[in-house]
């Protein structure tokens, strides 16, 4: 049976590219039939990154079948993955964001879950010695998720592993790191061909706090005007995006990459009192900038309260 490799929906950079270094690894190192797939189109600078380094698209699944091999890559939220995820057989699973709870497994199973920026930087720890054998592709993929996730190491997640691997994954395939990040984020900030609901849920997880649903949106921008511009027809669009994805309330954060800081759109009076008490922000209008606010795993989740 072939292994199917994924992430979580609504992939970014670090969700396709994991799957594609993963299945390379599974494949060519370990000689196990491996197979990446997405649970969605990729993100803007997702798809830059597979065409930059000469992948074809992995294909996009739904659903999953009972007693399917999977491997879990960049997610261990239920929520996040196929209905049918525990009548899977999930052989493993690769993360690096807090442990919800909620699947099951067949058996016992290989789980690494480290606090470290990027899914992919776990992954070249694991292959070990075996990680001299990624080609420039595989290489390129790794340093993409890894300059992604820490959005060229000004997120708070960043650690020390994280920007030393990159570096070194620069230096090997002979390409200006600054450049190349600011080609990716380029990609990720052209977003003029996308709806408004497409927008809210790009980048979106779904995450409750006493028992109200939101969809945690981000869009992480080096040209933030460009989403600021839409604010009224985006306000309007997260009533229902919100009715038709069963979540109470969207979250929208814009993050602006060069400046680091986040402006979080404020459509009620619950979240503004999601901004207020969570950020300890003075809300007054229908948005607030958040100063130093980049990361949603570290700084934006983890600290919502109503």
């Amino acid at each position: 049976m072939t292994t199917l490799v994924f992430g979580h929906k609504s992939p970014d950079t670090d969700s396709t590219g994991s799957p594609l270094i993963w299945a390379w690894y599974l494949n060519e190192v370990k000689g196990v039939d491996a197979k990446p797939v997405l649970l969605g189109a990729p993100n803007t600078e997702a798809a830059f990154v597979v065409e930059k380094w000469g992948f074809e698209t992995p294909e996009i699944i739904s659903e999953v079948a009972e007693g399917q091999d999977v491997v879990i890559v960049d997610t261990n939220n239920p929520a996040e993955l196929p209905d049918a995820i525990n009548d899977a057989n999930v052989i493993a699973i690769i993360d690096h964001h807090k442990l919800v709870g909620g699947l099951e497994t067949k058996g016992p199973i290989d789980i690494t879950i480290r606090p470290l920026a990027c899914t992919a930087t776990i992954m070249y720890d694991l292959m070990g010695d075996d990680a001299a054998k990624m080609p420039d592709n595989i290489k390129g993929a790794m340093l993409s998720c890894i300059l992604s996730d820490t959005l060229e190491f000004r997120s708070p997640t960043t650690t020390d592993v994280d920007k030393e691997l990159a570096v070194k994954l620069a230096a090997e395939l002979n390409i200006n790191l600054g450049q190349y990040a600011s080609e990716m984020f380029e990609a990720k900030s052209d977003v003029s061909a996308f709806s408004d609901a497409e927008l809210l849920r790009m980048d979106s997880k779904e995450y409750a706090v006493e028992g109200t649903k939101f969809r945690v949106s981000v869009l992480e921008t080096t040209a933030p005007k460009i989403v600021l511009d839409r604010k009224a027809s985006l306000l309007a669009s997260m009533i229902d995006v919100a009715k038709e994805d069963g979540v109470d309330h969207v979250l929208l954060f814009v993050v602006d990459i060069l400046n680091e800081e986040a402006t979080m759109f404020v459509q009620n009076d619950v979240v503004k009192t999601v901004a207020e008490k969570s950020f300890g922000a003075t809300v007054t209008g229908d948005s607030v900038v958040l100063p130093g606010i980049m990361s949603r795993k570290k700084q934006i989740i983890p600290n919502l309260k109503l």
